[in-house]
This record gives structure tokens, C-alpha cells and sequence, in this order.
């Protein structure tokens, strides 16, 4: 029996790195990476599975080869989510819970995978998602880099259980009195939104049938789409992983990534 699918949504299209899926870093690709690690978090999860959901036979044939289990779906869904699902549907299957684990963030670790998939199952929301919670050191890096790139890195703010109030780009909450709560503690209240979803199947088939929301349009993140429609996201506090990088976008990712890995070691060969 599978209780969780963790599906790799791998398209080939990408306008600033085309072919992502396949490109290299430090010698292996980034589909074989993320599957690497899905397949890490499914063993340790027990009764689960991994499995890549592409649009290309390109990826197909690259996944074969390596003996990574691959499905083909339609290269015309709107996003990963909805390739996640429709892995589940070209599988036959009826998981319990379904991981969203993006085919662009190589360095996801398992235990986050882990982590997400438990509390779909365990805790009564309709999904979960993981968050770090940042330094002092940490969030004055964060608000140098939305200086600079002000879409980029998400925040969420949650309620006493760990069920998400909101989502935004925007850097939340804002914090009227910093200077006592610098001197009250290392840990900032700023919580970092990792881009990682596990879903019930029931809830992930409603969220896929719902139309945009107007904050998820507004804001670009698709996790809004849930709270804009009464369903409730369970939030996992996790601790950073040595390579913390979100999402693999550029050429100049890739560089930063293999420099990251060729200082702190390659998470594959742990």
C-alpha cells in the first residue's frame, strides 16, 4: 500500500535555463538530484514512493536510464501542482497523501520531505508546508536580498497550532518594537516560507478544480489559492539545510550551487 506518493514535477521548458531538469551541478543532473532525494524520504517514510511527472521525453529517457521511476503528463498544465496530480492519475494510485517536491530545489533535504508528509497525514489540515525560522543575522541578509530581488523569498505568519494565517512577498510581520525583541533573543518572529507542499489527495483535487484566487494572482503564490477558499495549511518549522538554496533559476544558480558544494560537500555522498 502507498500512503504517500512524492511526485518531482520535471518540465523541460524554462525561459532563463532551458532544459533545467537536465542541467548539471557538480556533475549530476538536477532531476537525478531531487529524485535522489525523493527516493531517500520515501524509504524513511515507509510504505511511500517517489516519482518524477515530466512533459518531455528528453527527461523520460534521461530517468530511465538512471532506473528513476518517470510518468509523462500533459506539457499544457498551468504548474507543478497540477502535474503532481496528474502523476497520481496516470499511476492509478490513491495515496493518502501527495508531496509536492519541486523539480528545481536539489537540496531539499529528505527529512524536510519527511517532515511535511507526517504532518499532512497526522495533523487534520488539508496541506502542509515547511518554514525556518531566522536569525537576527538571517533576516537582515533577507531584507538586503528583497532590496535587490523584492519577489523573491516568500514569509508566512501562522496561529498558536502552526496553521497558516497567511502567505506574502512581502516581509511579515512587521515589527513595531525590533530593538527590544533583538535584545530578548538570537531568533527573529520573520519565518521563511520553504517552496514544499504535502497535500491530502481529497484536498489537492479541490485546490486543483479552484480558480485563482485574487491574492494568489496579486501576490504569485499558489499556496493562497488554499487559505482564499476556508482550506487550512499546517506549518512545520524545520532547521536550514547547509546548502540553502531555494530554487535552482539561472546559470548563476548553478555556479553559486556547485561553489556551495564543492566548500561544504555534496549532499548525495552523505
Amino acid at each position: 500500500m502507498v500512503r504517500t506518493l512524492i511526485v518531482v514535477p520535471a518540465r523541460y521548458a524554462s525561459q532563463r535555463l532551458p532544459g533545467k531538469p537536465l542541467t548539471l551541478i557538480a556533475g549530476r543532473s538536477m532531476v537525478s538530484r531531487v529524485a535522489a532525494m525523493a527516493s531517500r524520504a520515501a524509504e524513511a517514510l515507509g510504505e511511500a514512493e517517489a516519482v518524477v511527472a515530466t512533459d518531455d521525453e528528453r527527461i523520460q529517457s534521461h530517468c530511465r536510464e538512471r532506473g528513476i521511476p518517470v510518468v509523462m503528463t500533459d506539457p499544457d498544465l498551468p504548474s507543478g501542482t497540477d502535474r503532481a496530480l496528474a502523476a497520481v492519475d496516470a499511476l492509478g494510485a490513491s495515496p493518502e497523501v501527495v508531496v509536492n517536491l519541486q523539480g528545481d530545489s536539489p537540496f531539499t533535504p529528505p527529512e524536510h520531505v519527511v517532515a511535511v508528509a507526517e504532518a499532512a497525514r497526522t495533523s487534520g489540515a488539508d496541506a502542509a508546508t515547511p518554514y525556518v525560522r531566522l536569525s537576527w543575522g538571517a533576516l537582515d541578509q533577507f531584507r538586503v536580498h528583497k532590496l535587490e530581488t523584492p519577489f523573491s523569498g516568500t514569509t508566512l505568519v501562522h496561529d498558536a497550532a502552526g496553521r497558516a494565517l497567511w502567505f506574502s512577498k512581502n516581509l511579515i510581520p512587521a515589527m513595531r518594537k525590533e530593538a527590544s525583541l533583538r535584545a530578548a533573543g538570537g531568533l527573529s518572529p520573520v519565518c521563511r516560507h520553504i517552496g514544499l507542499y504535502a497535500y491530502r489527495l481529497e484536498a489537492l483535487r479541490r485546490y486543483v478544480s479552484l480558480p485563482e484566487g485574487h491574492y494568489e494572482k496579486l501576490e504569485g503564490l499558489e499556496q493562497l489559492r488554499l487559505l482564499e477558499n476556508g482550506m487550512s495549511i499546517q506549518c512545520v518549522e524545520v532547521q536550514p539545510d547547509r546548502i540553502a538554496i531555494p530554487g535552482i533559476d539561472t546559470a548563476e544558480d548553478v555556479a553559486l550551487a556547485e561553489r556551495l558544494v564543492a566548500e561544504l560537500g555534496d549532499p548525495l555522498d552523505a
